[in-house]
């Protein structure tokens, strides 16, 4: 739409006053200051931002209703098929896919800044108490490196916000399995740049005492896949915090561990986990069916089902699903898989869930791969943290090129009206 011609509109009458006023619609919204000149005093109501559009972005789209997700304009599912992780993360970052040679220099750099300061490591993650969880390390550890690169907080200096990029995307899976190493009490395995991303990841995860780890190239791809799936997703829960701390000017690694805290919720990075404990305890093939009919009495929950943006099936799901098979044909079958199967093929066909638009998401299969795998439930949202790091600083870099407010939501008081102070031996 070119400005100063308006194609689409809404029309707002004040019944207050009679004033009308004529808002445009621009990719799908209409400003909320143009709201607020035609309705002066009135904020917009939108707990959990349901309705509520907080950015323009460009990295991801994602249409919900047709089930379509695309980076950069590049479907999801070529990008899975075809694309590495690195490559999808300087795409995010960038906005295109890097030729060979600047696809050369961005593994280059990424290897190079896989190690993580001594320090970090004896002084830091090897104080938390023996059993720790993972993600509870992580988020600390992100944040801690901000006070090992003072330099981070130049934010304005291009060059210089490159480096903290870098560092973060490349150390990411470095903390991510010394804080598993450290949970289960194995010694840290340094980094092993001879091997990609993934396989590098693997060695550090599972290495014992090998001179040299070969991981299984069907799962290190396998792991690509999926760290590809989990790259960003458009404006979701630890995006949002990511955005909400890099809006203050605060420096990369607190906006990552922010985001990295809000992943840690339940709600938003626990979900896979979630799908696991209720196909335990349906338990048998034969138990789907009578499981089924206590989810439509409202006596359980159909984890995996449904997203709060997806009216379709989840394109991820569908990737993933092919994924496990490649997975299984290494591991051995996942044991939950026909329990999971049937469920699916059940579901798809009632029209209790089709009405409802309740599709397998892409957690209804990832945690079985995850456990296939060797590893255990609590890296589960580490397992997501690590890739979704590119996207997270994707939205910081766009965020800074907007020269975005401060975020400063507003509310709708409902307290006590103005009163006086009372003494203590008048109360009560």
């Amino acid at each position: 739409m070119k400005r100063g011609i308006v194609t689409q509109s809404i029309t707002v009458t004040d019944n207050r006053t009679g004033e009308t006023k004529e808002i445009p619609i621009e990719h799908g919204g209409i400003a909320a200051k143009e709201f607020s000149k035609a309705v002066p005093g009135v904020w917009y109501y939108d707990p959990g931002f349901m309705s509520t559009a907080a950015a323009e972005s460009s990295i991801t789209y994602l249409d919900g209703e047709g089930g379509v997700l695309r980076y950069r304009g590049y479907p999801i599912e070529q990008l899975a098929e075809k694309a590495t992780y690195l490559e999808v993360a300087y795409l995010l970052l960038h906005g295109e896919l890097p030729t060979a040679q600047e696809a050369t220099v961005w593994e280059r750099e990424v290897t190079y800044h896989t190690f993580i300061h001594e320090n970090v490591r004896k002084r830091f993650l090897e104080g938390f108490n023996y059993d720790a969880h993972p993600m509870g390390m992580l988020v600390s550890a992100i944040a801690a490196l901000s006070t090992y690169y003072k330099d981070s907080k130049n934010i304005s200096d291009e060059e210089n916000l490159h480096r903290q990029i870098v560092r973060l995307i490349a150390k990411m899976p470095t903390l991510a399995a010394a804080a598993h190493r450290f949970s289960v009490g194995m010694p840290f395995v340094y980094p092993d740049n001879e091997l990609s991303y993934t396989q590098n990841f693997l060695s550090m995860m599972w290495k014992v005492a090998e001179p040299h780890y070969e991981p299984d190239p069907i799962l290190s791809r396998a792991l690509e896949v999926l760290f590809i799936l989990h790259a960003d997703h458009e404006q979701n829960c630890g995006t949002t915090a990511m955005r909400v701390v890099a809006s203050s000017h605060g420096d990369p690694y607190v906006a990552t561990a922010a985001a990295t805290a809000a992943l840690y919720g339940p709600r938003h990075g626990g979900a896979n986990e979630a799908v696991l404990k209720m196909l335990k305890k349906i338990g048998h093939i034969d138990n789907v069916p009578a499981f089924i009919d206590t989810v439509k009495r409202g006596d359980a929950l159909l984890e995996g089902f449904g997203h709060r943006v997806y009216k379709n099936y989840d394109p991820r799901a569908k990737i993933i699903k092919q994924t496990a098979d490649s997975v299984f044909s290494v591991t051995g079958k996942n044991p939950l898989l026909d329990i999971a199967l049937k469920l699916e093929e059940i579901a798809l066909k009632d029209d209790y869930f089709v009405s409802r638009r309740l599709y397998p998401n892409v957690d209804f299969y990832s945690g079985m791969i995850y456990q296939a795998m060797g590893f255990p439930p609590e890296m589960f949202t580490v397992l997501f943290a690590i890739p979704r790091t590119s996207g997270w600083l994707s939205h910081y870099k766009e965020l800074l090129d907007q020269d975005m407010k401060i975020a400063r939501p507003r509310q709708l008081y409902v307290g006590v009206d103005a009163r006086d102070y009372v003494s203590m031996d008048q109360r009560g």
